[in-house]
């Protein structure tokens, strides 16, 4: 992955003064008016008034030129000084690297631009932003995505398929207050920090409850779930931890915030409750920035700051009712582990999934299906590879793909209701959200291609410099991303 850069030693050209170019139009004017007279004095004197105009304008046009000249080849401060930086800063208080990951749920790329969102804004200017958004994995849901963004495991290879799910050999049953370890697969952020002999704090992150290898959800740095603590308090904790000594100081700490998820189910994407919660999002962020800066840490520290995935406008003209699909083949309740945006299926033993999708899909094909063109039934192995949602069993064995903003229901009903959903195509840029990396390793007002999540995994170990647990995240990704830090021991 290449980047554009300027030279560092880009210098504004050396523009001649009109004294030292003899050259110039004005020398020569002035050089023609002290030729010899051979007309009247009345002619020579308007002749030289007219000559002095003209060299007047052109002298205002030439300045003009050499500093519009001068300012645009000169080396600039701010963005364009990220281009010339070449190796991370370094650490001028704190002993080592210091990553704060924080994420604010739902945040839809482009709700940066929807609201004054200043300390947001700041961190973009002074760091590295993913310019058209991140990539989230499939299916674009809170915990599986949260689960991959510390794993830098994809949902199939970390094991939180969804939100909810059924485990086939057992029966249990998973839903979001599941903190047995057998659930969460793969080595979070915390748990490879804590291996390292390193001290990591979680406040409210999904997976950051559960004990696993040398993690054990330390008390006073590993906060158990409660979505009514301010988001106040959550920032002042993570702020407590900078009064410790230096050396106790978490290497890496994870922060959540609901919003704007929470108001994006109720109102859709464009709803002026959206902007609301955004800019208390952005003053969460201005508070977390005064309060580091105030602690003479906040060019020292390491701050990420992610969104799970985006959000879609829905709406009841959009819905599909499985109930419709009756005339080709019965699809009861009990067999849905999930309807939307991801409709997951698993037929009891002596159906073929082989039939039931070839059955479905003639429905939803044949026109007498409201909406069924924007509902495509796939044998889980079929899905496209890009999804990477096949290799694991508690996937169902159907995986039902809907469009954009439509939604899936059993059957239909009087209700009329619009909100915002997600869940759909990672591929769509509706679900996309934000990153942006603040910090002495992430160059200043630069701009990085789109990437998907799983990469945040490798960059983060990176900074730490500490060895990262096998992921689906690519090796070379960080230092596509991060200047080369020549203080690293």
């Amino acid at each position: 992955m290449g980047f554009d850069s300027v030279s560092a030693s880009t210098k504004p050209t050396q523009i001649p003064t009109q004294e030292e170019d003899p050259s110039s139009p004005c020398a020569s004017l002035l050089s023609f008016n002290t030729a010899p007279h051979h007309k009247n004095t009345a002619t020579s004197v308007i002749f030289s008034s007219l000559i002095l105009v003209a060299c007047i304008a052109l002298s205002a046009a030439s300045a003009f030129a050499l500093l519009l000249f001068s300012s645009s080849s000169a080396p600039r401060t701010g963005a364009s000084f990220a281009s010339l930086q070449t190796t991370s800063r370094p650490l001028t208080k704190l002993n080592r690297p210091v990553v704060l990951l924080i994420s604010s749920d739902g945040f839809r790329f482009g709700y940066q631009f929807k609201t004054h969102t200043p300390n947001i804004h700041r961190l973009i200017a002074n760091g590295t932003e993913a310019e058209t958004g991140l990539i989230p994995v499939f299916p674009s849901l809170t915990f599986p995505n949260h689960y991959s963004i510390v794993t830098g495991l994809y949902p199939a290879y970390h094991g939180i398929i969804n939100n909810h799910f059924d485990d086939p050999k057992t029966g249990e049953v998973f839903t979001m207050a599941s903190h047995e370890p057998k659930w969460w697969l793969g080595e979070p952020l915390w748990e490879t920090v804590a291996n390292h002999g390193l001290k990591a704090a979680a406040y409210f992150w999904a997976g950051s409850e559960v004990h696993k290898g040398s993690w054990t959800c330390p008390q006073d740095f590993c906060m158990v779930y409660n979505g009514s603590v301010p988001f106040d308090e959550r920032v002042d904790t993570v702020l407590s931890y900078f009064d410790l000594p230096t050396s106790e100081i978490p290497v890496f700490m994870a922060l959540y915030f609901e919003d704007p998820d929470h108001q994006g189910h109720k109102v859709g994407p464009d709803d002026p409750e959206i902007n609301e919660a955004v800019a208390g999002i952005d003053r969460m962020i201005g508070k977390l920035i005064d309060g580091l800066e105030k602690r003479g840490v906040f060019e020292d520290v390491t701050i990420i700051m992610v969104g799970d995935h985006g959000m879609v406008g829905t709406c009841d003209k959009k819905l599909i009712f499985l109930d419709d699909l009756a005339p080709w083949i019965d699809i009861p309740a009990d067999w849905v582990q999930s309807y939307t945006p991801l409709l997951a299926i698993r037929p009891p033993p002596g159906f073929a999934p082989s039939d039931v999708v070839a059955k479905m899909n003639e429905g939803l094909q044949s026109g007498k299906v409201q909406n069924g063109k924007n509902l495509k039934m796939y044998l889980k192995e079929k899905l496209p590879s890009r999804l990477h949602y096949a290799a694991s069993a508690r996937i169902p064995p159907i995986i039902g793909m809907v469009d954009e903003g439509y939604t899936v229901e059993q059957k239909g009903t009087k209700r009329q209701e619009c909100g915002g959903a997600h869940g759909y195509d990672n591929a769509l840029f509706s679900m996309r959200t934000i990153f942006i990396g603040h910090g002495p390793q992430f160059a200043r007002g630069r701009k990085v291609p789109s990437f998907e999540n799983v990469q945040i995994y490798n960059l983060v170990t990176s900074i730490l410099n500490i060895q990262g647990a096998p992921n689906n995240g690519s090796v070379s990704f960080p230092s596509a991303v991060l200047l080369p830090d020549p203080h690293k021991f």
